[in-house]
Parts: structure tokens; sequence; C-alpha cells
């Protein structure tokens, strides 16, 4: 079950969101009584509820916005009580001193906003023995296994517990919470108005990650990044198992470059079934792989992980996709043309992706050039794929029949950025952009007014996503539905005037 948190400052605005969320089945939420402004009418907010409430009254001290005195806030709480509230939220120091009275259950807390415990199973029972139902425990996930650490927490316990773990890292425990046995996690009501490190929107909880359909024998996927908050592959990858009717979630996991070892050393504690794989980790995960095809070895670079008994299998599905939508792209302006019919082609970029691009391109008898800002980076590429590197200042000196950016520059929220200058595009030249959100950069807006062909990072992003669906399920993946959700997402995004 999901829990939608509301936080307003005004009595008429928590009542109207209240009403909505049970209107939309919601069927339990939190109201977070603390973000109240003057004086707390505890009743007017209980009397008439369209749905079960958990009371809380947070400190600032504990993430709340409590600027009353302590005397005054213990009152709200055991008001809460008396009006007969479903559930009140009594952190750990205070439980002793708001006694069980009627029906009202006792949810007992404890937040930490630095870390996560090392010995979270005597926390647990140290909650536990303060006459709880309910036992809630929120800490900072500041490693991979501190997930892990807090699910199988929960999973153990014999008293009803939600365990998650805030911030980016630990996004993916309020997710699979109930999968574990939690009786409810919490969502906020909107994306943008997060009441604690990491929280999301209960649509998005819902419609996204389908929290209600996610039962023990869900399988696990996701992508593994750094950052990964502006990743939509969680949202192409859930449309295509919902449509598919596959009982697994793929969720987005951060995971700084340091701790890739730790966090797939815990691959099947979670356990993983597979991975998207990107920035920073294309390269860095090859060595903690089992199995690696073709393509793995000769890039040198992964963006595909396949959990199996017999190991970690690499796979890259970047190199595929990026000469199927080249061919694409070709044969929308001309059905009759045979092959790429490209003969030279500037990468710009060095990472993973421009490896790939570079590497298929090459295998097709492409002339192709890479330019980074790094340029020892740049040369290493040329020197593995067999290429030529220049530096990025020399990027404009030369024409091209196609040009593929491979890096950042573009992505949201810096839209008004491009990695290569209108002055210096041609009309016959093919402009290939990976970036996908948004799917019209100011790089394929240029080239488009030029009247450039155009392949965008929605053409390579869903045809790569739907290789990994074929890896992973064994079946052929609803790619319409996978590009209609990816393009839904990227529209939704703030795009300039």
């Amino acid at each position: 079950m999901i829990c939608v948190s509301i936080g307003r400052g005004r009595h008429r605005h928590v009542i109207a969101e209240h009403r909505h969320l049970a209107e939309q089945g919601i069927r339990l939420v939190e109201l977070r009584l603390d973000y109240i402004q003057g004086n707390v009418q505890v009743k007017r907010l209980l009397q008439e509820r369209p749905c079960p409430v958990i009371v809380t009254c947070r400190r600032v001290v504990d993430g709340g916005r409590w600027e009353g005195s302590e005397e005054e806030r213990l009152l709200v709480l055991r008001t809460a009580i008396v009006e007969g509230a479903e559930y009140v939220d009594l952190e750990d120091d205070i439980a002793a001193k708001v006694p069980r009275y009627g029906s009202t259950k006792r949810i007992v807390s404890h937040h930490d906003f630095h870390k996560t415990p090392p010995d979270l199973a005597a926390l647990h029972k140290r909650l536990a023995g303060l006459d709880a139902d309910i036992v809630k425990i929120a800490t900072m996930a500041n490693h991979p296994t501190d997930n892990l650490r807090m699910l199988e927490m929960v999973r153990a316990s014999k008293v009803p517990t939600v365990g998650v773990c805030m911030g980016d890292i630990g996004m993916p425990t309020r997710v699979l919470a109930g999968r574990v046995g939690a009786p409810f996690t919490f969502a906020t009501f909107h994306d943008d108005r997060v009441l604690a490190p990491g929280q999301i929107g209960w649509r998005q909880m819902r419609d996204v990650y389908r929290y209600d359909a996610i039962g023990p024998k869900t399988r696990v996927y996701g992508v593994v990044a750094d950052p990964v908050a502006h990743s939509l592959s969680p949202v192409v990858h859930n449309a295509a198992l919902a449509a598919a009717g596959i009982d697994a979630v793929y969720l987005p996991f951060r995971v700084p470059a340091e701790q890739i070892g730790e966090f797939l050393s815990g691959a099947g504690r979670w356990p993983l079934a597979g991975l998207s794989v990107t920035i920073p980790h294309k390269e860095t995960v090859l060595p903690l792989t089992t199995l690696q095809d073709d393509l793995v070895k000769a890039i040198g670079a992964a963006n595909t992980l396949t959990f199996k008994p017999a190991g970690v299998s690499a796979s890259n599905t970047d190199a595929t996709a990026a000469v199927e939508s080249l061919e694409a792209a070709i044969r929308e302006q001309d059905s009759t043309a045979e092959g790429l019919g490209v003969k030279t082609t500037l990468v710009l970029g060095a990472g993973g992706a421009a490896r790939a691009v570079a590497f298929a391109l090459r295998r097709r008898g492409v002339d192709v050039t890479v330019a980074s800002r790094t340029l020892e980076r740049a040369k290493k590429i040329a020197a593995e794929v067999g290429c030529k590197a220049i530096d990025w200042a020399a990027r404009y000196r030369l024409p091209y029949d196609c040009l593929v950016n491979a890096t950042p520059v573009g992505m949201h929220p810096n839209v008004d950025e491009t990695p290569f200058d209108k002055e210096h595009l041609r009309s016959y030249m093919i402009v290939f952009d990976t970036v996908y959100n948004p799917e019209n950069t100011l790089l394929v807006k240029e080239a488009r007014s030029l009247g450039c062909r155009i392949v965008t990072g929605v053409d390579m992003f869903v045809r790569q996503a739907a290789i990994q669906f074929r890896l992973w399920h064994d079946r052929e993946p609803p790619q319409d539905v996978m590009r209609d959700a990816l393009k839904r997402a990227t529209a939704s995004a703030k795009q300039p005037a």
C-alpha cells in the first residue's frame, strides 16, 4: 500500500488534497501537521476524512517544520489520538510520553539524516519495545549495501516494519518495501514537493513502478549510474514490462564510481536479474563480469548486464542500435538506399557511447574521427577502434558526412547548450544526437532548420532498450509502447521557448 504524505500550510489545502487522493484510490495518507501555519485544528482535519490517516508532527531536528514548543507538539499528537486517528507517528524519544489510548495504532519511528546505523537489528528491537504497532526506520543511504541491510531487516522483522533509506542512493527501498513485507511505503503528493530526501510522487510510484503489483517473486532490473535521477530508462522498461505482463520491476540505482564493485558483489541479495549500465560504469564494470559477448570484447565497454547462474554476462546494445538508427534515417529519405551511405563521421565524446558508435561505424567501413575535450581519452578510443582522434578545438576544421554527439551536452536541464555550433553545420550532413532528454536538443533543432537528416537520441535509446528487453526476457519487446512512454516523458520536461 502507498501512503501519500500531505504537507501544506493551510487546512483547506490539506483537506482538498486528502479528498482528491481518496478519489484516486489511495487508501492511506500521512497528515504532516508540522507544515500547518498557525494553530493546528486537529479535529477539523480528521472529521469526515475520506480515508485512514497517519498523523505526524515532526520537529526540525527530525526533518520537519514544527516551530512551536515541544509541549504544544505533544498536545497535537495526543489530540489526534483522542480524535481517533488511525495511526499516530511517535519518535522513539517521546513514545513513552504518549500513552496508548483507544483504537489509534502507534508507529514508533527513528530518523537519521546522516547515515544508516551499522546495527539495524538492535535499533529495531529497541523501537519495537516501545509499545509499537508498527516500527518505522528512515536513514540516509551512503552506500549500496545500506539499502540491502534495510530491506533484509524489514524482511526479518516480526513486528510490522516500514524501513526506507533516504536520498538518491536509497530510492529503491521505497519501491521494494512491499516486496519484503512492509505494510506500506511513503510517497509525496507531487514529484516536486518532496517531504523527505529521495521521496517520489505517488503517481510515479503507482503508474511507473506499479508498487501494488510488486510481490516476493517480482524480478528486479534497473539502471546503474551516477547521477541517475535524470534517467528515463525506468519509464521505458517499466512500461514495456506492464504491456508484456511480466512480473518484474526496473529501478534507478545511483552508485558512485568507487562503489560499483560493492554494489555488484551484493547482486544476489536483491536479487538482481539484469542491469542497464551507463556513466560512469560502462568500462569499469568489465573486470567484474564473468562472460562478455564479442561486441563488448571489441568495444571495451558494456551497457547491459545479465545475471545468470554461471555469472554476470556483459553485452553492448549501443553499437547495434546506433547503426540501425542511422540506417533507418537514411531509408526514410531514400527507400532504395543500401547500407549507411556515410563515408566520414565525426564522433563527439570519449565515453562508452562514443566508443560503441565509433566501433560500429568503423565495422561498416566508415572513416571515423573522434573529438573530445580530453584528447588523451579520444586517442585511447582511436587506438582501440582504429580511427583518428583530434583535439576538441579542431572539430570544425574538416567537413564530415555525419556528425554524432555522444556527449551529455544539451541534456536536460542544460537545454540551451550545443556541442557543435550551427555555423559549422551543413545541409548535406546526417546529425545524430544520442541525448534523448530532450529529444529535440538545440543541436537537433539547428540541424533540422538547415535541412540536415536527423537521428535523435529517442531512436537510439528505444532500439538499445528493445535489444536489452530481448536479452533479459527472451521475447519481442513492445517497441511502440517503449517509444510512446519515452516521448511522453521527454515532452513533460521543460523545453525552451
